[in-house]
């Protein structure tokens, strides 16, 4: 939800959507393009992190670009 906040909602589904079709279209397999999606990138690396949200800086989903 942090993510989606930043980006003001709806700029976070349109990057969403094009990042998933830009990996999508290079690896050819849905699912694997779903997990190089950096949102999904950043949640997966952080789960078990539990401060995560606290230390966490503005914008750092680019990290996982």
């Amino acid at each position: 939800m942090r993510q989606q906040l930043e980006m003001l909602i709806i700029f976070f589904y349109i990057f969403y959507v094009i990042e998933y079709y830009y990996w999508f279209f290079k690896l050819k397999d849905g699912f694997l393009a779903y997990k190089r999606i950096s949102f999904e990138r950043e949640a997966y690396a952080n789960e078990q992190d539990l401060d995560y949200l606290k230390k966490r800086r503005f914008w750092n989903f680019r990290k996982y670009l």
